[in-house]
Order: structure tokens, then C-alpha cells, then sequence
């Protein structure tokens, strides 16, 4: 019933937050001074043809007017055309949405089988060496540009090694289309081959994503081991004489890792907009390389519809998120 009351609770929020979201960026989008109108007609195009297009797309008429417009198009099921592509939005986003929600899965399971430990090993070796290098590690990797970080992974591991592909997420074709990831269509055919150039494909994106998001999972999983420790509960099961291996899977981790698995969904939201730069740098063909295409082009309809695909999926995964939490912890429902 409480676990009923939560979705209800975060159902009745989605609509305003996701109109709110929507409200920010078409405002935002359209007072910079740019004018898709433009590169639609060409550049020899004459100010009629641009007025003429401007009209046509419905741009002439007051910002509140073409929201509401928008907005209106989208209840009933239509996100418009994309001016660039020329084609539906909601068939370029669905198209290019399995190459990012796979990189981001990929990215959370490597952060989480990384993070997740060192920040366990972290806790019970407080103030030692490695509790300090892991410390100094985490900031490190909170601080770096994953621009930056990309290019340089490019520079050493494809161009100067070159061990890893540059850029792209397979070579040549991938497998036959069943769900559009291509890790799981590859195990459905069983084609290890390009299971394997997948795989190669995804190692320095992922790198790339993880970084920040392992160390924001190591610091967070360390503060909650911390705390837990110093809990009384904790204090009576050791001078009961538990094992202190006991204690820590049993009763530590449980409380611990609460935290994190709230910060693994804000996560989520942090490896999408990551993912904007990060696609751009790999050339990775997902929502990130489309919404700078999109933006870069003033393609007013394709920025609004990744906004909305992306504000919906950070909306639903922190739903999956208090429903997990709630499962590990039944106070957290209260």
C-alpha cells in the first residue's frame, strides 16, 4: 500500500515537472539569436523565402502562442519534424534511444562493481594510505572535464596505442535489429564476433562516464559504512562477539548502501546530460550526438523532444529508485 501511495505521489509531480522542463528549455532555445528559418531556405535564400519558411513552421508568431502549440501537439501524440533530418522526432529519438540507455547501463554496472567496493574498503581502512588515495582519486575524478578526459583517452589508448577504436559504436554493420541494444541482440544470435567489437567499441565511453560516476558511488558508499559503523546497532552485534565479517554484510551494508542506490539514480540523470558531450566526442550515435547536432542547428522540435524523452526517463528511473530504496529499507516508505 505505502509502496502505492509513492507512485501516485511521484505520478501527480510528473506532469508539472515535466511542463516546467519544457516551459525552460523552448524559452531558452528560442531566444538565441539564431533562426532555423535560415538554414532551412539555404544560404542564398532572399528574406521572402525566410519569412515565407518562418511562417510555414509557425516561428512568426509570439513565443507563449507556439508554446502552447507544442504543448498541445504533444498530448495528442506528435512531436513534430525535425528540421535537420526532415523526418518525425519521435522516429529519430526511438531510433538512436538504445545506443544511449545501453551505454548508460553498461556505464552504472561498471561504476557500481567498481565503486561499491572501494568505497566499502575505503570506510574500514579509515584514515589509512589507501582510504587517502582513494579519497584523493574521487575528487580528482569529480573534478575533470570528461571532454577532456575523452580526448585524451582518444589520444593515448586509439591513436598513440591503438588498442581501442576511436570513435563509432561498431565496425560496419551491427547485428540484425530484435531491441536495438547490440550486447543483447548479439547473445540472442549468438554472435560472439560482434558481441566482442561491441564490447571493444563501448570500452572508452564507458571509461569516460564511469570516472565521475565511480567515484561519486565510492564516496557516498563510504560515508554510509561510516555512519553505520558508529550506529548502536552495529556497536551491540560486535560486543555480542559476531564475527566482524558478519556484522558487515549483514548489518552494515544493508543500512550503507541506501545512500547509494539513491545516488545511482541521480547518476542516471548525470550520465545523460554527460552523455551530450561525451557521444559528441566518440562520435556515439545516441540522444548526446543527436542533441548537439539538434542544438547546433537550431532544430527547435528535436531539442524539445530530447528533453522531454530525457526529463521522463530521470522522472521514471528515480521512481524505480524510492521503489528499490523502500524494498531495502520499509522506513523510507513511511
Amino acid at each position: 500500500m505505502k509502496t502505492l501511495v509513492l507512485i501516485v505521489n511521484r505520478l501527480i509531480w510528473f506532469f508539472p515537472t515535466v511542463l516546467g522542463l519544457l516551459a525552460i528549455v523552448f524559452f531558452i532555445s528560442h531566444v538565441i539569436p539564431a533562426d532555423p528559418a535560415a538554414f532551412v531556405a539555404g544560404e542564398n535564400a532572399t528574406p521572402e523565402t525566410i519569412a515565407a519558411i518562418r511562417a510555414r513552421l509557425g516561428l512568426d508568431r509570439p513565443l507563449h502562442i507556439q508554446f502552447v502549440r507544442y504543448i498541445q501537439s504533444i498530448l495528442e501524440g506528435e512531436m513534430g519534424r525535425s528540421i535537420y533530418t526532415g523526418r518525425p522526432v519521435a522516429e529519430d529519438l526511438l531510433g538512436r534511444l538504445p545506443a544511449t540507455l545501453e551505454l548508460t547501463f553498461v556505464t552504472i554496472v561498471v561504476a557500481s562493481l567498481i565503486g561499491i567496493p572501494l568505497g566499502v574498503v575505503s570506510a574500514l581502512r579509515r584514515n589509512s594510505w589507501l582510504d587517502h588515495a582513494l579519497r584523493v582519486v574521487t575528487i580528482a575524478g569529480l573534478a575533470i572535464a570528461s571532454f577532456w578526459f575523452a580526448i585524451l583517452l582518444q589520444l593515448l589508448f586509439s591513436m598513440r596505442l591503438g588498442i581501442t577504436p576511436l570513435s563509432g559504436r561498431i565496425e560496419g554493420w551491427g547485428p540484425e535489429p530484435i531491441t536495438g541494444f547490440y550486447l543483447v541482440d548479439a547473445l540472442i544470435l549468438w554472435d560472439l564476433e560482434i558481441l566482442a567489437d561491441a564490447l571493444h567499441h563501448m570500452v572508452l565511453p564507458v571509461a569516460t562516464l564511469a570516472l565521475p560516476a565511480a567515484a561519486t558511488i565510492v564516496r557516498f558508499t563510504r560515508a554510509g559504512v561510516l555512519n553505520a559503523l558508529e550506529s548502536n546497532y552495529v556497536l551491540y552485534e560486535t560486543a555480542m562477539g559476531y564475527p566482524r565479517r558478519l556484522v558487515i554484510w549483514k548489518y552494515v551494508l544493508r543500512n550503507a548502501l541506501i545512500g547509494t542506490v539513491t545516488q545511482i539514480g541521480l547518476i542516471f540523470g548525470i550520465l545523460l546530460a554527460g552523455a551530450v558531450v561525451v557521444e559528441a566526442v566518440f562520435d556515439w550515435p545516441g540522444l548526446g550526438l543527436f542533441a548537439v547536432s539538434s542544438i547546433l542547428n537550431s532544430d527547435y522540435n528535436a531539442v524539445m523532444g530530447f528533453t522531454l524523452i530525457a526529463g521522463t526517463m530521470f522522472i521514471v528511473v528515480n521512481l524505480v529508485v524510492d521503489i528499490v530504496q523502500g524494498m531495502i529499507d520499509p522506513r523510507e516508505t513511511r
